[in-house]
């Protein structure tokens, strides 16, 4: 018999009210053993908890029978008084009635499990639950809603219809069906293939929507990174100093720019050294730089363009710092983090370029590496199938439903036991 679980709901700590999740079979036995015994459903009710004669606290009740539940099963929650020592007394009785403490993912877990979502979908409960910015929640929002899901059911069904093409000449050799029938799929595929490939294009929007967009500090040293850093986070985050490479390691911060997530690095100086601490902070900064979605590449007026040259794209930030000096150089934004001249305007033209890199009239068709590694294992199958279409048929026929099958994963259409753990990893309890 499947365990009945519970989880809070809550996040933990003194608070008003804390939400205790159930779900499983002994749902309503566990609610009549509390005093909550023949409720309604979806009718929150004020009940007396209480267990071994002990009064637990008073709690409204709500009753959600299977299969019309989060997860499937019979459910419930307790919307407990929020004190350490209520939630506590309550969680060892639910323990002393056979109940077990939920395992992270368990609730979403057993909904995939129900066919109550798919993973494509509980993935993007996770996503919600993290989501800091409105564009992680509206990415979050509408993956939940099936909005990725349909579009890999799409790319499916296109693909089963060219094996269907393919297998009816295996399979009926000698029924009246038009010559090279197998050949005929080639158009499908042809078009099938440019939209798994223009998926993989977009690939990096959906990733940087979720886990941030990655903009790097870049520069010679003394250019005033640390302080530009400083000024664009609006706190003392780094340590400044007239001393060259002063900033010897990587440093992070998070901050939200025009409604998108953003992880701004600011890097240490590039120049030669001898300093082997220096030298590995440089190291690193090259390495970030190289990862990076976009450069900053930060300039005092005078400098030589040096090291920091290489790694700027056309499309990468030229920033001329020290513009309160009155001296600039040409092109880029001038800035001062000491007047504070340019700094709007430079904020908004990060702003600009993440809703141009960013935004898009589609949804994302990959929001995790798990999507992408589907998708090119697809698109890689397809590409030999159409191949052997012409002399190899039944390879052909292997081939798509060695694509169907990655495509299938995404959503956990099939072959879903070896994804389970990557997928549910990461959940919090009581989600």
């Amino acid at each position: 018999m499947t365990d009945t679980v519970f989880a809070l709901a809550t996040p933990p700590g003194r608070g008003a009210i804390a939400m205790l999740r159930l779900s499983g079979p002994q749902t309503d036995a566990a609610l009549a053993a509390l005093g909550a015994p023949n409720l309604k459903a979806r009718l929150a009710s004020l009940r007396t908890l209480r267990h071994d004669g002990q009064v637990l606290d008073q709690a409204l009740v709500l009753r959600f029978p299977g299969p019309n539940s989060y997860t499937g099963e019979d459910c419930a929650e307790l919307h407990l008084h929020g004190g350490r020592a209520v939630i506590d007394a309550v969680s060892s009785a639910l323990i002393a009635l056979g109940l077990r403490p939920a395992d992270p993912g368990e609730f979403t877990r057993r909904a995939f499990e129900h066919g109550r979502m798919d993973l494509a979908q509980a993935e993007a409960v996770a996503d919600l639950i993290d989501a800091e910015t409105s564009a992680q929640a509206s990415q979050a929002l509408g993956q939940l809603d099936g909005a990725l899901s349909q579009t890999y059911a799409g790319f499916r069904r296109d693909l089963l219809a060219a094996l269907a093409l393919v297998e009816a000449e295996i399979d009926f050799p000698d029924e009246e069906l038009p010559d090279h029938l197998a050949q005929t799929a080639g158009p499908v595929l042809d078009a099938l293939t440019a939209d798994l490939n223009a998926a993989l294009a977009d690939a990096d929007r959906g990733r940087r929507v979720r886990e941030g967009y990655r903009i790097v500090l870049i520069g010679e040293t003394n250019a005033g990174k640390s302080a530009l850093f400083n000024a664009l986070v609006a706190r003392e985050a780094a340590i400044v100093t007239p001393i060259a490479g002063t900033t010897r390691d990587v440093l992070d911060a998070d901050l939200i720019i025009g409604g998108y997530a953003v992880t701004l690095s600011d890097t240490a100086g590039l120049r030669e050294s001898d300093d082997v601490v220096e030298a590995e902070g440089i190291r690193r900064a090259r390495a970030r730089a190289q990862a990076a979605d976009l450069r900053l590449w930060v300039r005092a007026p005078g400098d030589p363009e040096g090291a920091a040259a290489n790694f700027f794209q056309p499309e990468d930030f030229v920033v001329w710092t020290k513009a309160d000096l009155g001296v600039t150089g040409e092109g880029g934004q001038r800035v001062s983090s000491v007047s504070g001249e340019g700094l709007k305007a430079l904020h908004d033209a990060l702003a600009a370029r993440l809703a141009r890199d960013l935004s898009g009239a589609d949804f994302p068709a990959v929001t995790r590496e798990r999507h992408r590694r589907r998708l090119v294992e697809a698109v890689e199958a397809v590409r030999i199938a159409r191949t052997h279409l012409t002399t190899a048929p039944e390879l052909a026929g292997d081939d798509l439903r060695r694509a169907a099958d990655a495509l299938g994963r995404v959503t956990g259409a099939i072959g879903v036991e070896d994804i389970l753990g990557e997928v549910f990893s990461t959940f919090c309890i009581g989600k």
